[in-house]
């Protein structure tokens, strides 16, 4: 993420010649911030407590959480074997996949039993009016 800047500033004054581009790099928080994303993805009440739902937003699958009127989002595919993990089991804090029983801790995203050892990703989220958002970034 280069921009040029033009606002007059290049030319003999500085010590450039005429016409040299001088460049800005955004910062890393310029870039998240410009590139996040809030999308709606179901109303609060459609979850259940202790229970997950399935989500898709173009060609990603989301598993939204819901535990105690806290909601958590990770990847909705199970990282060992591309299973929805909305069809799983979840126990506490704890999805688990349906196919082989892999678990993980949807808060964090991280596998907690074989033969899963890659992390979900995991997303922030927001309740505003009875509508659960998503952080897209």
């Amino acid at each position: 993420f280069i921009r040029r800047i033009k606002n007059g500033i290049n030319g003999p004054k500085l010590g450039y010649p005429a016409g040299f581009p001088l460049f800005r790099t955004r910062s890393t928080a310029d870039r998240k911030t410009a590139m996040s994303q809030w999308i709606k993805a179901c109303k609060s009440d459609d979850i259940p407590d202790e229970d997950v739902i399935r989500f898709d937003h173009g060609d990603k699958t989301f598993a939204i959480y819901r535990k105690d009127d806290e909601y958590f989002v990770t990847d909705g595919l199970c990282t060992h074997e591309s299973v929805h993990l909305a069809e799983g089991l979840v126990m506490d804090y704890i999805i688990e996949c349906p196919k082989h029983n892999g678990r993980f801790d949807y808060r964090t995203g991280a596998a907690k039993g074989a033969p899963v050892c890659i992390n979900l990703k995991t997303y922030k989220t927001k309740v505003e009016s009875g509508d659960v958002f998503i952080e897209l970034a």
